[in-house]
């Protein structure tokens, strides 16, 4: 007599780990824009939990649109990359048309919609992620065989990089490089190819660095920033500061001396710096280990989605895991003095409706992968897939 194997119930939910790090650091990020910018805030606005009560709104808003996007099926993302491609080039183009796009300190990167101003690189760089997942899947076997297969994805990259430079937006424009090239390095494309491709990107980058004065006085002032500490060293020089005021355990929540109109964009770029002498270095080992679960799980439930086939979520999560984790690092990198100010904030934290929507974004997509496997493993036969 047959005996019926038990029906395994569905595993619904959300990942705990990666849903736990990034409730964790959303909530974080509002305290920290709360204590960073009670100065600057009272200075300019009278009201010291302005920014605040803005980035609050704004995770609101994060939440909301998170939510949305989590409802939408991830075969409907990858139908979906002509009409993302056109949304991206739509964004980083109108940013740049005078009376559209608003121009703030010599740079054209917002478009103001009224009680919110969006920094179009920010979901234009997500759409185009979601475009190339789209052909890396589409294309896989040519990418991996043909240089022509990774050609072919780096015309509107490139294209993408040349408009966020003309905002001027360097920053961004280096970091959608760095993503492409992760992504198409995880696809399997050819290592020749891929060295060519980050050749020929650095090579227009050092270019564009030392033929812009700007840009140019920046590397020299990264390179030794006590030099002219008054002057164009006054922000690296204050985030050291910063940093060697924390110590180990740091100065407490809200003690920070550095907030005090000492350092510039304290609750936006330069947040982990008052972080940093506020908890210390067991501080910056907890915000790191953080972050490095987002990214962990990332990978993991890319590599779920993957052993099911799903291979559009898979490279997905691939890349916003790398988006992650390359934007910690650089934005931690610039207030430590190991690179030069790039202008990338750090996720979840730094104060930006932009940056903290486009987050949210991200999660909901890599939250959405996950709840798909947990289906399919749902209907997998007892001993099937696991």
């Amino acid at each position: 007599m047959a005996v019926a194997l038990p029906i395994p119930p569905p595993r619904y939910g959300l990942d705990p780990a990666f849903t736990a790090a990034a409730l964790a650091l959303l909530a974080t990020g509002l305290v920290m824009v709360a204590s960073a910018s009670v100065a600057v805030a009272e200075k300019s606005t009278g009201a010291p939990l302005y920014y605040f009560y803005k980035q609050f709104s704004y995770a609101v808003i994060g939440l909301l649109l998170g939510a949305t996007a989590f409802a939408v099926p991830m075969r409907a993302w990858e139908q979906s990359g002509f009409w993302l491609l056109a949304f991206a080039f739509f964004l980083l183009a109108i940013v740049l048309i005078p009376g559209i796009g608003v121009k703030v300190n010599s740079a054209r990167r917002w478009l103001d919609l009224g009680a919110f101003r969006l920094q179009a690189s920010e979901p234009a760089r997500l759409a185009l992620v979601l475009y190339l997942v789209g052909y890396v899947v589409r294309r896989r076997v040519e990418l991996q065989s043909s240089f022509k297969g990774l050609l072919r994805p780096l015309v509107p990259v490139v294209l993408a990089a040349c408009l966020l430079l003309l905002e001027p937006d360097f920053g961004a424009a280096a970091l959608l490089l760095l993503i492409t090239f992760l992504l198409l390095f995880m696809a399997g494309a050819r290592l020749l190819h891929l060295g060519a491709f980050a050749l020929a990107a650095s090579g227009a980058l050092a270019v564009l660095i030392v033929t812009a004065a700007y840009r140019l006085k920046r590397l020299m002032t990264f390179t030794d920033p006590w030099a002219d500490m008054e002057n164009s060293g006054w922000q690296l020089t204050q985030s050291l500061i910063a940093i060697g005021r924390g110590e180990w355990t740091g100065v407490g929540l809200g003690n920070s001396v550095q907030k005090l109109l000492y350092l510039p964009e304290t609750h936006t770029d330069f947040i982990f710096a008052i972080w940093a002498e506020e908890f210390g270095l067991v501080g910056i080992a907890v915000l790191l280990a953080a972050f490095g679960v987002m990214v962990w799980r990332c990978f993991r439930i890319g590599q779920a989605a993957e052993q099911r086939k799903n291979l559009f979520a898979a490279y997905l999560c691939y890349a916003i895991g790398a988006w992650l984790g390359a934007q910690v690092l650089i934005n931690m990198a610039v207030n430590m003095g190991l690179l030069p100010t790039k202008g990338l904030t750090l996720p979840l934290i730094s104060y930006g409706g932009s940056s903290l929507v486009t987050v949210c974004l991200m999660a909901a997509l890599v939250l959405r992968a996950d709840h798909e496997n947990r289906l399919e493993r749902a209907r997998a036969p007892a001993g099937g897939l696991r």
